[in-house]
């Protein structure tokens, strides 16, 4: 063997070395480590140098700065995969919710790269988006809704053309790196069942998962109707192979929820990539003007008082729902059950996502407490989720849901030596949401540390201002 070749080897021995020798930049010791991929629960030091973990060990860290955890569990950050925030505003309460990255993939964008832009170096925590049919439809149809589709986009069909056009922006978009495909077919009930096959078409073949708020999804719809939706996107994904996420399940499935999860689980047993999410609330929201209350007004008078006006706090009647349905805004829905919410959150098959918003402009307690409150209600509480079960269904199985394909998921929702140092450290004994729908702007207490690629975003449980370390998650552009 020539000499350099038997040179080598000890070279990156000393390379090697001399990389452990350099500080690391944060160690978090003492702390009770939790981490879902390997299985790991135990009292572990994490290392942390330049945004990733550098090491994981029982034997004492040397760092610039040490946070001492002792008593506490040290858990993957959590992923959000259904926000809809418009800006970085609410990136505080999330992070003081444990979130470290969330995603808009139930509506998504029309346009990616200004999407981007307005967060790139503004955020707190990670973000991403989906390559969003709704918001593409209100474009090619010229819908005039605000957020959501409130005119053509929701109730006429596309023409050919328009169809074409549509897919076409939605493929530009995945192209440039939209993380997945938006679908809101309760919001596009116009749309043909073959428009939405051809969605899935796409997404199939880009490696896309289909987040879908199913048809006819919402309390306003008959139990059968929603069966309906459900089967409707199994069938597309069954017959395209596409992937799918069906959104909310406690709340589209209302009283079928539990038949919702079965149907699920026995798609998923036949090999069909199917899962689902939930959130730990019993009333949801969304826009009045919507396409789901079409027809609402022919409701009995005990529907309306079920329906709260978030700008006031007040509670529909027959009246209020024609004013402010002619005005537009957003509506809190208080239709469900804590039974099927319950049912849904502690189901194997679900992960957590809030349906959030930004706080600061509308109210709804998941915005700002849905981790948590499954932490302090269901899992110290309740008893009702093991420690890791629950931090497995906030961190990793939203890493897995994206990772195929965007491959920097695969650095997020687990605690190894490699993986980015995103990462919540919390106290199991006080940890608690503080969010009510009178007041939704309450920050979640018991959040000891939160660090968004080793930065701390919550700090001694605060918040950390100016302070920018979130990146824009993409998938690769093609």
């Amino acid at each position: 063997m020539p000499a350099a070749h038997r040179i080598l080897p000890a070279a990156l021995l000393l390379l090697a070395s001399a990389a452990l020798a350099q500080p690391l930049d944060l160690a978090i010791v003492g702390g009770r480590l939790i981490d879902p991929e390997s299985g790991l629960d135990a009292i572990r030091n994490v290392g942390i140098r330049a945004g990733k973990v550098a090491v994981i060990s029982p034997n004492p860290l040397a760092a610039k700065r040490t946070l001492e955890a002792k008593g506490l569990i040290v858990a993957p950050g959590f992923i959000d995969l259904h926000w809809h925030g418009k800006d970085t505003s609410s990136d505080s309460y999330e992070a003081m919710d444990g979130v470290t990255a969330s995603f808009e993939l139930e509506i998504g964008t029309a346009d990616i790269d200004a999407w981007s832009r307005s967060r790139e170096g503004k955020s707190l925590i990670h973000h991403g988006a989906a390559a969003g049919h709704p918001p593409i439809r209100m474009k090619v149809l010229n819908d005039p809704g605000e957020f959501l589709p409130s005119g053509p986009a929701a109730n006429r069909e596309a023409s050919p053309e328009e169809v074409t056009l549509i897919k076409q922006r939605l493929e530009a978009e995945l192209r440039k790196g939209a993380v997945a495909v938006g679908l809101g077919v309760a919001y596009t009930k116009g749309a043909s069942a073959f428009e939405i096959v051809d969605i899935f078409r796409i997404a199939a073949r880009f490696g896309a998962s289909v987040h879908t708020h199913i048809r006819f999804a919402s309390s306003v719809a008959a139990g059968s109707q929603r069966q309906l939706g459900l089967l409707e996107v199994i069938a597309a994904a069954a017959a395209t192979g596409a992937s799918l996420q069906v959104v909310h399940v406690n709340s589209s499935g209302q009283q079928d929820t539990g038949e919702f999860l079965r149907i699920i689980g026995e798609a998923r047993s036949r090999g069909m990539d199917v899962t689902t999410e939930a959130y730990p609330y019993t009333a949801g929201a969304t826009r009045i003007e919507t396409a789901i209350f079409d027809g609402a007004e022919q409701r009995e008078d005990s529907f309306f008082p079920q329906l709260q006006w978030m700008a006031t706090g007040e509670r529909l009647t027959r009246d209020t729902f024609r004013k402010y349905r002619k005005q537009g805004g957003s509506v809190i829905l208080h239709t469900n059950t804590e039974e099927r919410v319950r049912l849904a959150v502690t189901s194997p098959l679900t992960m957590i996502a809030s349906d959030g918003f930004d706080v600061r402009e509308q109210g709804h307690p998941r915005s700002a407490g849905t981790y948590s409150k499954i932490l302090g209600r269901y899992v110290r509480e309740g008893k009702l989720l093991a420690w890791n079960d629950a931090i497995r269904k906030m961190s990793l199985m939203p890493a897995q849901r994206l990772e195929k394909r965007v491959p920097a998921m695969r650095a997020k929702g687990r605690i190894r030596v490699g993986a980015d140092a995103d990462i919540a450290v919390f106290d199991p004994e006080s940890v608690i949401d503080r969010a009510t729908y009178e007041k939704p702007m309450q920050y979640s207490e018991g959040m000891r540390w939160v660090l968004v690629e080793g930065t701390p975003v919550v700090d001694g449980g605060k918040p950390v201002p100016g302070v920018y370390p979130g990146r824009i998650v993409r998938a690769p552009q093609r």
